[in-house]
C-alpha cells in the first residue's frame, strides 16, 4: 500500500500547534480592544517575512510565528469597537469559537446526503430570519459567502422565472431584458447585471436618495425599448443606511409581474431588532431577500443568507445537473447547491446559529437595537458640537455628517492621522458630490465615549 503521512500526521507538533492557536483565538476575543493596526507596503511585508514557501517547509512554529508578529497586525482589526469606516463587523465570542468547529468538522455543505445535520441548522436559522421578514413558512434558501453573490444568484432566478413564465429561451428575439434599480443601490447589482448581460435601468432616487414606488412607476412607463423583469430595493443601504420604499416598489412592481428582490445585506439584520423591524414594511411582500449576518448579526466572515419566497424557483433556475449527481436529486432532501450560484460550500451559517441558539434571539434584538440608538445619539452630539454638520437624520446606524470648509483633501489626511495613532478608522465618503464623513455603527461594544474621542479630534 502506497500511504504517504507527512501532511496529515498527528503528533506531538501537530498537538502543541493546535493549543498555541487556541490560546492565540483566546487571547484574541479577551483583548478589549484588540489593536487596531493597518496595512504594510507589499516592499515592506516582503522585508519582514522573507521567502515563506520553501522546498523543506519553515516548521509550525516559525510559520505560525510569522502570521501572529508580521501578517496579522498588518490586517486592520474590523471588530475593533472604533472602526467606524465601511461596514465593520463584530462576531460574537461563541459564533467565533464555533467557527473553529466547523472548519475541524469537515462538513460539505451543500447537498444534504453529506451534511444533512448541519444543514438543518442552517435552514432553521434561514427560516428565523425568513418570519422575521414575514415570508410564508415555505421560504427558505441557502447561506453563501456575500451579498455580491446572493444578489446574483437571486437575479439569475428572477431572469430564469421571467423566461420561463415568457416561454421565451436566451436566444429568442424580442426586447433586450433589464433590472431597475436607484443610484444608491449597491455597486454589486451593477456587477449581476453585467456578469448576467442584462442592462440596468437606473430609476431616480428622492431628495435622501431612496427608491420609491412613484418615482418607479415614472421610469417604468417611459421604457419601451426593453423588458425590465426585475426591480431591486435596499434595505439598508450601504453609503447612507436609508431603507427604500419597500411597500410602494412591491405595489408597481405587482402591478407588472416584475421579481422584487430586496438588497439588505447591511442593513436587514434591524429586522431582529424590535424599533427597527417596522422600518422594513413592505419587504413581506418581495420575491427574495439577503442578509450578511457577518455584518450585523454577529457571526464571522463569510456569511449571506439568501432567502426566495418560493425556493422551488431558484431550485428550477440554479440546480447543477450532471451524471454524478443525478443520484443527489432525492424527494425531500434540500441541497444548498441548488439555491445559489456554488457548488463547494463550507456550512458557513453554522457559526450564527450556535451563537443564536445559545443566546437566543432577545439577545439579538439588544444587540442590533444597540447600533441603531447610537448612531441616533451620534447624530445628537454632532449637532452640538460646533463646526460640525449632521446631513441627515439617521434611520437605521449610518451617520453622514461634514465639517464645514473642509477639502476631500483634509478629510483624507485627517482620517490617515486618526488611524496611524491607533485611534479608530473613519474614512470620508462622497454624498451629493460632496467628500463627507461617514460612521456606521454595527458593534455592542461601541460607547458614546468612543464617539466623544473621534469628534473631539475634529474641533
Amino acid at each position: 500500500m502506497i500511504k504517504d503521512p507527512s501532511l496529515h500526521k498527528f503528533d506531538d507538533r501537530t498537538e502543541l500547534l493546535a493549543h498555541r492557536i487556541f490560546e492565540y483565538v483566546l487571547q484574541r476575543i479577551r483583548m478589549s480592544p484588540a489593536p487596531l493596526d493597518g496595512p504594510l507596503t507589499p516592499q515592506q511585508l516582503a522585508e519582514a517575512t522573507g521567502t515563506m514557501i520553501t522546498r523543506y517547509g519553515l516548521g509550525y512554529d516559525d510559520t505560525f510565528r510569522l502570521f501572529s508578529d508580521v501578517l496579522a497586525p498588518a490586517c486592520i482589526s474590523s471588530d475593533h469597537p472604533r472602526y467606524l469606516a465601511f461596514v465593520p463587523t463584530a462576531p460574537s465570542e461563541a459564533s467565533t469559537l464555533f467557527d473553529l468547529v466547523v472548519s475541524a468538522s469537515s462538513i460539505y455543505g451543500d447537498w444534504w446526503l453529506e451534511g444533512a445535520g448541519a444543514i438543518h441548522a442552517e435552514n432553521e436559522t434561514l427560516r428565523w430570519l425568513a418570519g422575521l421578514a414575514g415570508f410564508p413558512a415555505g421560504a427558505g434558501g441557502a447561506f453563501v459567502s456575500g451579498g455580491t453573490l446572493g444578489n446574483l444568484a437571486a437575479l439569475t432566478t428572477a431572469r430564469d422565472t421571467w423566461r420561463r413564465k415568457h416561454d421565451r429561451s436566451a436566444f429568442d428575439g424580442g426586447l433586450p431584458l433589464a433590472i431597475a434599480a436607484a443610484a444608491s443601490a449597491h455597486s454589486s447589482v451593477r456587477l449581476a447585471a453585467k456578469v448576467l448581460d442584462i442592462d440596468l435601468v437606473a430609476v431616480p432616487g428622492d431628495e435622501r436618495g431612496r427608491l420609491t414606488g412613484d418615482a418607479l412607476r415614472t421610469t417604468l412607463a417611459a421604457v419601451t425599448d426593453r423588458e425590465v423583469f426585475a426591480v431591486v430595493a435596499s434595505g439598508g443601504a450601504t453609503n447612507t443606511g436609508l431603507i427604500d420604499d419597500l411597500r410602494g416598489v412591491v405595489e408597481v412592481a405587482g402591478e407588472r409581474g416584475m421579481w422584487v428582490h430586496v438588497d439588505a445585506a447591511y442593513g436587514g439584520a434591524a429586522l431582529a431588532s424590535s424599533i427597527g423591524r417596522p422600518l422594513f414594511a413592505g419587504i413581506e411582500g418581495a420575491d427574495s431577500f439577503v442578509i450578511d449576518p457577518h455584518k450585523w448579526l454577529f457571526s464571522p466572515f463569510d456569511c449571506a443568507a439568501l432567502v426566495y419566497r418560493q425556493p422551488a424557483l431558484a431550485r428550477q433556475a440554479l440546480t447543477q445537473h450532471a451524471e454524478y449527481l443525478e443520484t443527489l436529486d432525492a424527494t425531500g432532501e434540500w441541497n444548498p447547491s441548488d439555491f445559489a450560484v456554488h457548488m463547494t460550500r463550507r456550512v458557513r451559517g453554522l457559526p450564527l446559529w450556535f451563537s443564536l441558539a445559545a443566546h437566543g434571539t432577545d439577545a439579538y434584538d439588544r444587540a442590533v437595537t444597540h447600533g441603531i440608538l447610537l448612531a441616533k445619539e451620534a447624530a445628537r452630539m454632532i449637532e452640538a458640537t460646533a463646526g460640525l454638520e449632521l446631513l441627515m437624520e439617521p434611520q437605521l446606524s449610518v451617520v453622514l455628517f461634514r465639517k464645514r470648509g473642509w477639502t476631500a483633501e483634509q478629510y483624507q489626511a485627517w482620517s490617515d492621522d486618526l488611524l496611524a495613532r491607533q485611534i479608530a478608522l473613519v474614512v470620508p465618503t462622497v454624498y451629493d458630490g460632496e467628500s463627507v464623513l461617514r460612521l456606521c455603527f454595527v458593534n455592542p461594544l461601541t460607547t458614546t465615549d468612543d464617539i466623544q474621542l473621534i469628534l473631539t479630534e475634529l474641533t
